[in-house]
């Protein structure tokens, strides 16, 4: 009985769909609602109606990155540093101000991340917690807990950005928070 009720009720709903498909477009839907094919929209539509439907848009493709000049980063970067060739600038608009200035970054383990950051925050002198207190003038963090700060260029860091004393203070001075820091390999 109750599986006569549920087919009773399943044909009822096909027959008001076929209905309505009828009254809302014609055979050409009866003929899809039924599964089988129907003729293309040009086909039997008059000549001086519009096509059924406009063309499917496509994405317009990602826009290339613009690099600024003599670096390998973006205009956008304030800040701009090359792991593999232990150098950083700083740039406005897009222009080196100042560099290609010898760095020292992070050490196998504690690698300087790869990416593009915001300065954080600054310290004319931070104390390193994490070893001993240890001195870092000049500390502008654009990670968390890396930063360009005056360190040895003769030893790789635990994950900063050494600068000497010269270009720490230009990079402390010169950057601000909110200023974009590219780190590329």
């Amino acid at each position: 009985m109750r599986v006569r009720r549920v087919l009773a009720v399943l044909s009822t709903l096909v027959a008001a769909a076929v209905l309505t498909a009828c009254s809302a477009g014609g055979t050409a839907d009866v003929r899809l609602a039924a599964g089988t094919p129907s003729a293309s929209p040009e086909a039997s539509a008059p000549e001086t109606s519009a096509p059924a439907s406009a063309p499917a848009k496509t994405k317009p493709a990602p826009a290339k990155p613009v690099m600024a000049a003599g670096v390998p980063c973006k205009i956008t970067a304030k800040a701009c540093v090359s792991l593999s060739d232990k150098q950083a600038w700083l740039l406005d608009e897009g222009k080196i101000v100042y560099g290609p200035v010898k760095i020292m970054p992070g050490k196998k383990g504690s690698t300087t991340p790869l990416g593009t950051w915001q300065v954080l925050y600054k310290e004319k002198m931070h104390l390193s917690h994490e070893f001993d207190n240890a001195e870092m003038p000049n500390s502008v963090f654009f990670y968390n807990g890396v930063a360009f700060h005056e360190g040895s260029l003769s030893r790789y860091s635990n994950g900063c950005v050494h600068l000497s004393n010269a270009a720490s203070l230009k990079f402390y001075t010169s950057l601000t928070k909110g200023d974009e820091v590219q780190v590329v390999s």
